[in-house]
């Protein structure tokens, strides 16, 4: 029996980069900082690891300011929905296939 691991997305084999889509996907949104400390990690790591899935189209960004403070959103965007859906399910068959 075939393990569907081509099903698996590279974007996502990242632990921080799965963590974010994981929260991302189930908020509408949320700010960097309220990510960096619910996640612990810090501002270059967090960053970098956003740049990975915005440029993957995984994820949106919406910067603004609150008052005179800059503030930057992030939301899944619906293919990265649909990319981490698929890939949650490839693991889960893949799961499912070792019992």
């Amino acid at each position: 029996m075939k393990l569907p691991f081509e099903k698996l997305d590279k974007a996502f084999e990242n632990r921080l980069r799965l963590q974010i889509m994981s929260i991302l996907v189930v908020n509408e949104r949320y700010d960097f900082n309220s990510l960096k400390e619910l996640l612990d990690v810090t501002d270059g790591n967090l960053a970098s690891h956003l740049k990975a899935l915005e440029k993957e189209q995984y994820i949106t960004v919406h910067k603004a300011f609150l008052g005179r403070k800059p503030n930057t959103n992030y939301a899944a965007s619906e293919q990265g929905k649909l990319a981490f859906k698929q890939h949650l399910d490839a693991l889960e068959q893949i799961i499912k296939q070792q019992k």
